[in-house]
């Protein structure tokens, strides 16, 4: 078996929402799936800024990208934005049609929604997006989770939660002792200094 993920990616796109779950993709074709292909997309091939500065050079483009298995949309700080780019809203819609697997990070749920392939779902954010997303009306907003699935769309809450998300993504794909692997090489054991 092999899986095609796309990033997307576009200027303004908060980092850790792609880079966390490109880690655990990345770390699984190494550590068994090596014809598994993972790719970032973006509407030109021209540099994309992220909201932290981090320059991406995409690998396609929305004309030359090849369809994905798996979809990830990361966040931003301001979605509302992004969400009147209907030439993005319509790629995610045409990608989702042939995806197994549509995901989002934090305010990338946003995007899902906006776009039509998350209404009606339960989805997640990040929690200063919980209220802007139920005043919506789109879809059942689910709180103090670090991710939901509601069919084959899957939404991750803030930021971070997008590792746990892809970690659980590739468990069902793989298996969970695969994806136990990948955790023990990310030494990913959450322990963070300040608890909340």
């Amino acid at each position: 078996m092999s899986m095609k993920t796309a990033i997307l990616v576009y200027n303004g796109a908060a980092e850790l929402d792609f880079v966390g779950p490109h880690e655990v993709f990345s770390i699984s074709a190494t550590i068994g799936h090596p014809e598994d292909q993972l790719y970032t997309v973006a509407k030109t091939d021209e540099i994309v800024v992220g909201l932290g500065g981090l320059k991406i050079v995409p690998d396609y483009t929305f004309a030359t990208a090849p369809v994905p298995d798996i979809l990830i949309v990361p966040g931003t700080q301001d979605p509302l934005p992004i969400l009147g780019d209907t030439e993005m809203l319509d790629w995610v819609k045409k990608t989702d049609e042939k995806t197994q697997w549509t995901t989002s990070v934090c305010t990338g749920s946003f995007i899902l929604l906006a776009s039509g392939v998350a209404r009606g779902k339960k989805v997640t954010t990040h929690w200063m997006g919980i209220e802007p997303m139920k005043q919506m009306n789109l879809a059942t907003v689910v709180e103090a989770t670090r991710y939901v699935q509601d069919g084959k769309i899957v939404t991750a809450a803030g930021i971070t939660a997008g590792i746990d998300m892809a970690l659980w993504l590739i468990g069902r794909i793989y298996g969970p002792d695969h994806a136990r692997q990948v955790q023990e090489i990310m030494e990913y054991h959450p322990a963070p200094p300040y608890q909340s």
